[in-house]
């Protein structure tokens, strides 16, 4: 094998066969026996996958190790193995396959993973994002009206916003901010893509949780000229909710997002004693 197919290992730049892009994918993974001490193995293995298909060496649609291979070259069972296949699954990196060996994700296979474990994990899933502000402005808004305890028909502050990955709409994002909130904001100061982190800087208010909704919906035709996707198709509808410090609600943002470029990452702690 030479250092070429090393470097940069799948179709269509080298057409070889899928033993031989395996054989490759293990030069460029340099196994070792994995160490419980250094956490979960399954994770110590999805990194281990993870890190040369981020830097390209894996390219979209080259064949990974067996699960038998891997389970054999880490040291690790078939269970630690296909979990951690999952996870790269549910990131979009890799497509599995029945009977055979999973792939590296074509781009338009792959999907964001948002993790929920914190306000630092939300942020970094946004990294490459860009926000394009489309109004802010008062609306009349009775979901708004009920979180943020006001009376009826009291107008919040509303920002409508898209966030596009790699230039491509993949997000319809409606922010709402009650007036004692909004009216302190103004809309250049929506400077950052993650919008809570914007509204921490600028007001100095310190966000302690969020409640977080998530439910499937299918795109509509409206939404579907807005996000570029079919109509009907799969849509990840997300409703959270960010509290103060103080304990009051002060941001409720609703969002759309294409079902294709995004999956819902959370780790839960065993909490059965």
């Amino acid at each position: 094998m030479n250092a070429r197919k090393i470097k940069s290992i799948g179709p269509p730049e080298d057409p070889i066969s899928e033993a031989e892009q395996q054989a490759a994918a293990l030069l460029v993974l340099k196994p070792q026996f994995l160490m419980r001490e250094q956490g979960p193995l399954y994770r110590q293995l999805a990194t281990r996958l993870r890190e040369p298909i981020d830097a390209g060496l894996l390219l979209p649609g080259s064949a990974l190790p067996k699960e038998a291979t891997l389970a054999a070259e880490f040291g690790v069972s078939l269970i630690t193995v296909r979990q951690a296949l999952r996870d790269l699954e549910g990131g979009g990196l890799i497509k599995k396959r029945t009977a055979k060996a999973a792939v590296v994700a074509s781009p338009q296979q792959a999907s964001k993973s948002l993790e929920f474990q914190s306000f630092a994990a939300i942020a970094a899933s946004s990294v490459d994002r860009r926000l394009v502000i489309k109004s802010y402005r008062k609306e009349l808004s009775v979901l708004a009206c009920e979180v943020f305890s006001l009376p009826p028909r009291t107008l919040c502050y509303c920002l409508r916003a898209l966030l596009l990955r790699n230039e491509q709409p993949i997000t319809q994002s409606t922010f709402y901010f009650p007036p004692a909130i909004g009216s302190r904001l103004k809309r250049a100061d929506f400077d950052d893509v993650v919008v809570f982190r914007a509204v921490q800087r600028h007001l100095g208010i310190q966000l302690s949780r969020a409640q977080i909704k998530v439910r499937a919906e299918l795109a509509d035709e409206a939404l579907a000229l807005v996000l570029d996707c079919a109509p009907g198709a799969a849509i990840l509808a997300m409703e959270m909710l960010y509290y103060a410090s103080s304990g009051e609600p002060v941001e409720l943002t609703l969002s759309k997002n294409r079902g294709d470029q995004f999956s819902i990452t959370h780790n839960a702690p065993n909490d059965l004693v």
